[in-house]
Parts: C-alpha cells; sequence; structure tokens
C-alpha cells in the first residue's frame, strides 16, 4: 500500500506544479530515536511512519539491507521534521 501512495503521489507530467507539490520523501529514523520523540513528530506534522529497506555501509554490515523506520512526507515538512527530531534527539541527549 505504501508504494501505491508513493506512485500516485509522484510527479508525472512536466509542469505541473500541484503534482510536484505533493512529491513524498523519506526522512529515515536513525535507530535508537526513542519511540516519545517518534510520536510527537506523528502527532505534530503531517507525516505517515513507514518502512524502508536500506542497505548499510558502516562496520561490518557492509552491504547488509535492514528494514528502518522512516517518516514520509512532502518536502517542506520533511525538512521541519528533521530539524525538530535533531534538536528534540539533542535535548534528549543532553538529559542523560
Amino acid at each position: 500500500m505504501t508504494e501505491e501512495k508513493n506512485q500516485e503521489n509522484s510527479p508525472n507530467k512536466a509542469g505541473s506544479s500541484t503534482e510536484a507539490e505533493k512529491e513524498l520523501f523519506d526522512l529515515l529514523i536513525p535507530p535508537g530515536v526513542p519511540r516519545s520523540i517518534i510520536a510527537d513528530i506523528i502527532q505534530k506534522f503531517d507525516v505517515e511512519l513507514v518502512e524502508r529497506k536500506q542497505r548499510l555501509h558502516f562496520a561490518n554490515m557492509d552491504g547488509d539491507e535492514r528494514e528502518l523506520l522512516a517518516f514520509r512526507g512532502t518536502r517542506p515538512v520533511m525538512e521541519k521534521v528533521q530539524d525538530f527530531m535533531f534538536a528534540e534527539l539533542k535535548k534528549f541527549i543532553e538529559e542523560r
């Protein structure tokens, strides 16, 4: 179902600004982000929580494919979500 929504909202006509505005982007959620931050983002922003396969290229996981969580939404919303998520993570870390 997620792939269908992504395809429906991707622009298929050149020059159509309304369709381009509906193009969806994914923001991967780094492993370890507290559930409370994820829940806050879902409540405050117009995003969908999705699972996404991603190849990892670090340490001993070079090329391993893992299921990661991501937020899906329009580009302007994803930019706000990214700023909010990193600010909340910084607060969370400083409290520890």
